[in-house]
C-alpha cells in the first residue's frame, strides 16, 4: 500500500504518491480548490486509484516551531480527511519545503510561469519524501 503526500494551500493542493515499497515520492499533480468539498472527493478518488493506506499532510510551522493560523487550517484539513477517508493521516513539518522546491526549480532554469504550475506538486513530493526517509532510517 502506498502513502499520499499533500501540500494544502488556499487555492491548490499539491499531491504526491509513494512507490509500492515506500522508498520514493512522485508528484502526480494538483487539485484545484473550487467548490466546497470537491477537493475531498478528488482526494478520495486518488486514494482508491493508487491504493493509498495512509496520508501525510504538510504542517506549516513558524520558524520557532510554533503553529500559526496557516498550521491550524492544515490541522483542521487533516482531521476532516481522517474522518472522511477513515485512514491514518499524519502531519509533517513542512517548514521551507516550498522555498526548497522554488530554489530547485530556479536552479533547473524553469520559467516563472511553469514554476507556478508545478510548485505545489513539488512541495508535496518533498513533504512525502522527507516523511518516507524518516521511516526508513529506523
Amino acid at each position: 500500500m502506498r502513502v499520499m503526500g499533500l501540500d494544502y494551500g488556499d487555492r491548490n493542493i499539491g499531491v504526491a504518491i509513494s512507490d509500492a515499497f515506500r522508498w520514493t515520492a512522485q508528484g502526480i499533480g494538483i487539485i484545484e480548490r473550487r467548490r466546497e468539498g470537491g477537493h475531498l472527493d478528488r482526494i478520495a478518488e486518488l486514494v482508491t486509484e493508487h491504493e493509498v493506506s495512509e496520508i501525510v499532510v504538510g504542517l506549516p510551522k513558524n520558524m520557532n516551531g510554533s503553529v500559526g493560523p496557516r498550521g491550524e487550517i492544515s490541522i483542521a484539513f487533516a482531521e476532516e480527511l481522517q474522518q472522511k477517508l477513515d485512514l491514518p493521516v499524519h502531519l509533517w513539518d513542512e517548514r521551507l519545503t516550498t522555498v526548497s522546491a522554488e530554489r530547485t526549480l530556479i536552479e533547473a532554469d524553469v520559467s516563472r510561469k511553469k514554476r507556478k504550475q508545478v510548485i505545489d506538486k513539488m512541495a508535496a513530493t518533498l513533504i512525502l519524501q522527507n516523511y518516507l526517509d524518516s521511516k526508513t532510517k529506523r
